[in-house]
């Protein structure tokens, strides 16, 4: 019994691959049900929660996290509401994220995780990594998107992701050393890549 996160680049097929590995291994992907939890404890929509990870670390959250308080945006809210912002999404979600761990055979894709559980044992972490070109190629044959559209969410996912490591304090998301398994899937096919990780936690 394991648990194993997956980061990556984005575009680089983290999901899907996700998905492949959960099929093989017998396993549950939570990428949703990390979502679902967050909104349930912080008793916001999961369309909030979406949208501040949509602009965390960006220039938006930063003016209203200075303009308005949390206490004062409570009221606004009422009682049978919560409130989220950059510092109660980071907080939350290391909470979650370590209690969907105690299940075991699950992946968790994402959001800091291979730091978060980075000291727990019995757990697997592995990068994908591929240059834009193949990234931007990956997201239109997947999402049937257009040259611009998925270069512009290539872009932006890369974007968002800084910003959410760094408002959790960590800038060496990118280092092989974080990680069990570095794929580079400019050089692999989504099966070789789900081989692999199988083969690894398998053994």
């Amino acid at each position: 019994m394991a648990v194993i996160t997956i980061s990556r680049q984005f575009g680089a097929g983290g999901r899907t691959l996700g998905q492949m590995v959960a099929e093989k291994l017998n396993y549950r992907f939570l990428d949703d049900a990390v979502i679902q939890e967050l909104s349930k404890r912080i008793r916001v929509t999961k369309e909030s929660v979406a949208e501040m990870e949509e602009i965390a670390g960006g220039l938006f959250s930063k003016i209203v996290s200075t303009m308005l308080s949390r206490r004062y945006m409570e009221r606004l809210a009422g009682e049978s509401s919560g409130y989220i912002d950059e510092v109660i999404y980071v907080e939350k979600l290391k909470e979650v994220i370590n209690d969907l761990a105690k299940q075991d055979n699950i992946i968790l894709l994402g959001r800091g995780s291979q730091f978060i559980l980075a000291e727990r044992e019995n757990t697997f972490h592995f990068l994908l990594v591929a240059d834009k070109e193949a990234r931007i190629k990956f997201m239109q044959r997947r999402y049937n998107l257009s040259d611009t559209k998925a270069y512009q969410e290539v872009l932006g996912g890369e974007k968002r992701r800084k910003n959410v490591y760094a408002k959790m304090g960590c800038t060496n998301f990118n280092d092989p050393e974080t990680y069990h398994m570095v794929l580079n899937m400019s050089r692999l096919t989504l099966e070789q890549a789900v081989n692999q990780i199988v083969h690894l936690v398998e053994s």
